[in-house]
């Protein structure tokens, strides 16, 4: 098994989801069942055969808020000037491996603007421009939006 193989089921084991848990506790109930002296031989012959089939399956989603932190780690190998060639080769046929994994999605890119103000600042300009159409809104604190949009040049 190759070592980007050996992750992507790491990924899927190690997954929060409600899926995970749901499934590790219907495998402890089939292997209580198997320990239980009262349950019938083929109850027992089920149960094994559902542990079997609920470990096997690898059709788990990839929890993407952890994918998206071990592709950071090593995307940060990658900058990392004490970092050996091989060490840098490695994180790259790992990043390349992960990021063509089925089912992950990759983050949002945050937008860029040519005036050099980053999204926070257009979202609170925004809200500025808001304030001076909202009817509700008093007067003096529309007086305070054009202010801050008049120094910013963002008048509406």
């Amino acid at each position: 098994m190759s070592t980007s193989s050996k992750i992507l089921l790491a990924l899927r084991r190690n997954m929060s989801s409600a899926n995970a848990t749901h499934n590790a506790r219907v495998i402890a109930g089939h292997k209580a069942t198997l320990k239980n002296p009262r349950v019938s031989e083929e109850a027992k012959e089920h149960s094994r055969q559902m542990i079997k089939e609920l470990e096997g399956n690898n059709s788990t989603p990839i929890d993407n808020e952890h994918l998206h932190r071990v592709l950071g780690g090593y995307r940060a190998t990658l900058h990392n000037p004490n970092t050996s060639e091989s060490a840098k080769a490695h994180a790259e046929e790992m990043i390349t491996a992960l990021e063509a994994t089925e089912g992950y999605n990759p983050p949002a890119r945050k937008r860029s603007f040519d005036d050099g103000l980053d999204e926070h600042e257009h979202r609170r300009l925004g809200g500025f421009k808001a304030t001076i159409s909202n009817p509700k809104t008093s007067e003096a604190a529309k007086d305070h939006a054009r202010q801050v949009l008049a120094e910013h040049d963002k008048t509406s």
